[in-house]
């Protein structure tokens, strides 16, 4: 679930306290891992003034495949539970009822869209981060080398001379 409130920037933190949703890296290669199958059809219910409630099997939109296929393979599928992929099976299920010509699914989409990080702004509101591989591949402790490093890099004046100064300073 996208977390609420301004949506992050890039670049140096500037705040006193640490960030409670810090943001998730993930190696950009795409996901090659096990992943469940689609279905071979969905059930399409309607209603007949003669006959009542009717429903039927339609076999999926070959535009549904390759939405698949695309999904099922962002980088950040790594991070996915049973749950997650479930959840992205039901989604499949929805776009191929839109691919069909249901449009009144189309928000629906676009929201179930959003919650699996089909986009970089949705990647942005959940907080995901794709880096390059060879980055990806160091361990965590590197990261936070770089940033006492770039510390470092900056003097830091203390408050007591800072106060000197000042008082020299003045007339």
């Amino acid at each position: 679930m996208a977390v609420t409130g301004r949506k992050p920037k890039d670049g140096p933190k500037r705040n006193r306290v640490a960030a409670v949703h810090d943001w998730t890296t993930v190696v950009d290669q795409p996901y090659d891992g096990p992943r469940p199958t689609l279905p071979e059809a969905r059930r399409v219910e309607w209603t007949d003034r003669e006959l009542g409630r009717q429903s039927d099997m339609q076999p999926l939109q070959s535009i549904t495949g390759q939405w698949w296929d695309r999904v099922a393979s962002m980088p950040h599928c790594v991070l996915w539970s049973d749950a997650d992929w479930q959840y992205a099976v039901t989604t499949a299920l929805v776009a191929d009822a839109v691919f069909a010509g249901d449009v009144r699914l189309a928000g629906e989409l676009r929201q179930r869209e959003r919650v699996l990080g089909t986009t970089l702004d949705a990647r942005r509101d959940l907080r995901i981060r794709y880096v390059p591989a060879e980055d990806g591949d160091q361990d965590d402790e590197q990261p936070a080398a770089r940033t006492a490093a770039a510390a470092a890099a900056r003097p830091v004046t203390r408050l007591d001379e800072r106060r000197r100064r000042l008082t020299a300073d003045a007339p």
